[in-house]
């Protein structure tokens, strides 16, 4: 054959080879990983701690508007599903690789050390004090905050419409109200009165809507529950 094939390999071995040196070479190989390393426990730090900061310096040319949310943005969404948007020193979910490494490939895209970790994600992921989709955010200043990392499972379709009855006390009535009524209807004729009408009828919906309304009043001072417009941002339990 005129001209011999390729080698890759060699090819590579001969452009790393002009700037070998195999005294140093470990060395330099170390220095890199320990960077790495280095790197990688700050943030975790920072994660961990969630030291307070209103906002990071951002290379606002280098920023992607799609992932730039306000907080009253964060704040409807977090009521709607019953979410939480706390510090990231909270969330005692694990994180996962994926959000290490986005965090400092923005790091080192905007040239900056990021702080003031924020996290939306449901209340059984945060250590919450006694008193299934997490996104990972920044803070920008002016109540704005921009959307690092997003990983596990989404939410279940209907959570938004099953969280609606515990948006506020009008709509926890409203779901009472319901269930009363259902179990109004599933009573067999005779049960309470010999003679069924509406005025009987309406006493046993009455009744039957002052046990539910105890129930519920028991389960939630019982367990500490709350509306979604006053936890959405509590870090704590039974805020």
């Amino acid at each position: 054959m005129l001209f011999p094939k390729t080698n890759i390999e060699q090819k590579l071995y001969t452009l790393r080879e002009k700037n070998f040196d195999p005294f140093t070479w470990k060395d330099q190989v170390n220095q890199v990983f320990k960077k790495e390393e280095n790197d990688q426990n700050r943030i975790l730090q920072n994660l961990e701690n969630s030291l307070p900061s209103l906002q990071n310096i951002f290379d606002f040319d280098q920023l992607e508007t799609s992932r730039i949310y306000h907080i009253d943005h964060v704040k409807k969404i977090c009521i709607d599903y019953r979410l939480r948007f706390l510090d990231s020193k909270y969330f005692k979910g694990k994180l996962p690789q994926s959000a290490i490494s986005a965090i400092k490939n923005l790091e080192i895209q905007h040239q900056t050390d990021l702080k003031g970790f924020k996290i939306i994600a449901p209340s059984k992921l945060f250590k919450l004090e006694d008193k299934n989709d997490p996104l990972l955010f920044a803070p920008m200043g002016n109540n704005y905050f921009y959307l690092i990392h997003k990983w596990g499972n989404d939410l279940h379709p209907f959570r938004k419409f099953t969280m609606w009855f515990f948006k506020s006390l009008e709509n926890l009535l409203l779901l009472i109200f319901l269930v009363s009524l259902l179990i109004t209807f599933m009573i067999p004729n005779g049960m309470f009165t010999k003679n069924n009408d509406v005025s009987k009828s309406i006493l046993v919906l009455f009744f039957m809507f002052k046990s539910v309304a105890g129930i519920a009043l028991f389960y939630g001072v019982a367990l500490g529950k709350n509306f979604n417009t006053a936890i959405w941002n509590s870090k704590y339990f039974n805020a």
